[in-house]
């Protein structure tokens, strides 16, 4: 919980410097667990999204779409940072647009360890932690 909130609290749209994995990770797993109990509150409070009378967008609805976009802002901030992290431009998001080869790469990317070394983006985390 702490790298979700330091994530969210402490550099919301922060898009310098660098993010090791377990940041970047830990902030995935907890974003996923919040958006599944949105997801629930929202059909538990009947807010979803109706067209036609059959519910859109998998039964999601206010509580979500609200939550959703809350955490757009930080969690493309920590995604950036990773990629800083791995000596990598935040550019590299757009390899997205490549069907299906542009998602593994950026999950490998997500995945890859930190550069062990200061680069352009900043001194390495791991160092200011006193991990190797």
């Amino acid at each position: 919980m702490e790298w979700y909130l330091k994530v969210v609290r402490d550099n919301y749209a922060n898009f310098t410097g660098r993010a090791q994995r377990i940041e970047y990770w830990m902030f995935l797993l907890v974003n996923m667990f919040f958006s599944l109990v949105a997801a629930i509150l929202d059909n538990i409070a009947g807010t979803t999204f109706y067209f036609g009378g059959e519910p859109v967008l998998f039964n999601y609805g206010w509580i979500y779409l609200l939550y959703s976009i809350a955490i757009f802002i930080p969690g493309f901030a920590v995604f950036v940072r990773r990629l800083h992290d791995t000596g990598r431009t935040g550019w590299w998001f757009l390899i997205a647009v490549i069907p299906f080869i542009g998602a593994v790469w950026l999950f490998v990317l997500t995945v890859l360890d930190s550069d062990p070394y200061e680069n352009k983006y900043g001194a390495s985390p791991k160092e200011s932690l006193g991990e190797e």
